[in-house]
């Protein structure tokens, strides 16, 4: 006999966290991440989150370490159970001294 559950299967957890870690790892010397946020995100599609995470930067030339952190970052092989990430940019942050990591990421 086989049993169904009538139950809303529940949502996988925020991946947030995770990311955060994942990509301090992807960091190279000289960037540290600060105080991240994230927001619920949907289309007419799809269910995610817009993930924010500032990085100061010591020292070096700005515009290739942005470069260069956008093409590490999309080349990491993400694992998030349950999302996916299906975009990330790297972006000048409003002072023109740090960088932005913004990742967008849906349920899967």
């Amino acid at each position: 006999m086989i049993h169904t559950s009538l139950a809303t299967p529940r949502p996988h957890a925020c991946p947030h966290g995770r990311l955060g870690r994942l990509i301090a790892r992807e960091l190279p010397p000289g960037l540290a991440l600060g105080t991240s946020t994230w927001r619920p995100w949907a289309s007419a599609s799809f269910v995610g989150a817009r993930h924010a995470f500032p990085c100061q930067v010591a020292v070096g030339d700005l515009e290739a370490i942005r470069r260069s952190l956008r093409a590490r970052l999309s080349a990491v092989e993400w694992r998030l159970l349950g999302h996916i990430v299906a975009d990330i940019a790297v972006e000048s942050d409003d002072s023109g001294r740090g960088l932005r990591i913004e990742v967008l990421t849906v349920e899967d």
